[in-house]
């Protein structure tokens, strides 16, 4: 098959990837004139670096990566410790594979590169996909300017703004959620002293929570801060702010936090907004994956590696043997439950994050404490529904 895919982060090259190793033809079609992610951090989790290493991509996607040594929960003042769970060698043993910390340009270049050292004329830069039509034999992406692209199938992998969706399920209205999101990206020998731990750390406080770690081997320190805002700004990972403004959001916090801000060359910030889970995903010979379908809020870390998941199983499941129809409701069938449940559970910690006096503090981080320090495997064992689904697994794509 010539699989069309409308969009080239990191979902869309994961789905090149996985496309192209099952076979088919693809050709990429990006918007922008070259690939230039946002400089900020990612965290890919077991689940997602599991279909790294069935795509042969996984040393790429690893060699300026980060691995951290644990995942922590500190107060946002005075950085007092509440739990500590263990990663790198734990992270093999209990998940099946590794958690790394990678910059986004670092992935894209890394996914890039894979994806044309197989197929050299996979990518089509400056090529924006507006709309489509179809019959029953192929569907047509049309371009900004005019131009037309056939195929046998078109995957929207093209974020939070897809043409796609819109077109096959109308114009959305997102929920502001109340909270504004600080990024910031500073090389760790600028902070001395305030360079934030080896770990995934989350920080947290009333009505705002941060999170910290680092990225290309340890040299960068990536910075999320949120913050509980009325005022509603643009959806965009793009804007920016005040460094006046982030220092007030998070005055008397650790100088970790502070320090990144200080010295940030810029710092982003947006507003987050969210969206119900979608009816259908898709509409003849089109498909949906990732934010295009299920854009979720960062407070799992999830987003990206859920788009990753969607990729590997759908080109396993439109390869499997059935027509494509079987094929796209299988995919929205298995997706969308795994999917659905980590949207919740992003929404569900802003919550734990953001208690608001030091009596609901006490009540809700004493017993994570407690069970941080007295059974520290069910404390690990939060996460493995997430970390330790496999999406590789090959008996899932036999009917």
């Amino acid at each position: 098959m010539h699989i069309l895919i409308s969009g080239g982060g990191i979902g869309g090259l994961t789905a090149a990837l996985a496309f192209q190793k099952l076979g088919h033809r693809v050709t990429v079609l990006e918007q922008s004139p070259q690939l230039d992610e946002v400089g900020a951090g990612l965290q890919i989790s077991p689940n997602g670096m599991r279909v790294f290493d069935a795509l042969g991509v996984s040393a790429r996607v690893a060699k300026d990566a980060f691995r951290p040594r644990a995942q922590e929960l500190r107060l946002g003042r005075g950085g007092a410790r509440i739990l500590t769970i263990p990663l790198r060698e734990a992270s093999l043993a209990r998940w099946g594979g590794e958690y790394l910390h990678v910059h986004r340009a670092d992935l894209v270049e890394a996914l890039r590169g894979a994806l044309l050292d197989r197929q050299g004329d996979a990518l089509k830069l400056a090529r924006r996909v507006v709309s489509y039509t179809q019959d029953e034999r192929s569907v047509t992406a049309h371009l900004d300017g005019g131009a037309d692209l056939t195929g046998d199938l078109l995957v929207g992998a093209d974020g939070i703004h897809s043409a796609i969706r819109e077109q096959m399920i109308g114009p959305d209205s997102p929920r502001y959620t109340g909270h504004v999101a600080w990024r910031a990206v500073v090389p760790v020998s600028e902070l001395g002293d305030d360079a934030p731990p080896e770990s995934a750390c989350v920080w947290v406080g009333a009505r705002r929570h941060a999170v910290t770690y680092r990225l290309r081997r340890g040299s960068l320190a990536n910075l999320v801060a949120v913050v509980e805002c009325k005022e509603r700004l643009i959806e965009s990972w793009s804007a920016t702010g005040a460094r006046d403004q982030a220092l007030k959001d998070f005055r008397k916090w650790s100088p970790v936090i502070r320090s990144i801000i200080s010295r940030a060359t810029v710092l982003n910030r947006w507003a987050l907004y969210d969206r119900m889970p979608l009816g259908k995903w898709s509409d003849g010979r089109v498909v949906m994956l990732g934010d295009a379908c299920h854009p979720m809020l960062p407070f799992l870390a999830q987003g990206a590696v859920m788009a990753i998941e969607d990729a590997y199983v759908l080109a396993g499941l439109v390869s499997a043997k059935g027509t494509l129809g079987e094929a796209l409701s299988r995919y929205e069938d298995m997706r969308k439950p795994r999917t659905s449940r980590v949207q919740a559970g992003a929404r569900s910690n802003a919550d734990l994050f953001h208690k608001t006096n030091p009596i609901s503090q006490l009540a809700t981080y004493g017993p994570i404490w407690l069970a941080g320090q007295l059974l520290p495997s069910v404390a690990q064992g939060q996460y493995d529904w997430i970390y330790s689904h496999d999406v590789t697994d090959p008996a899932q794509f036999v009917s």
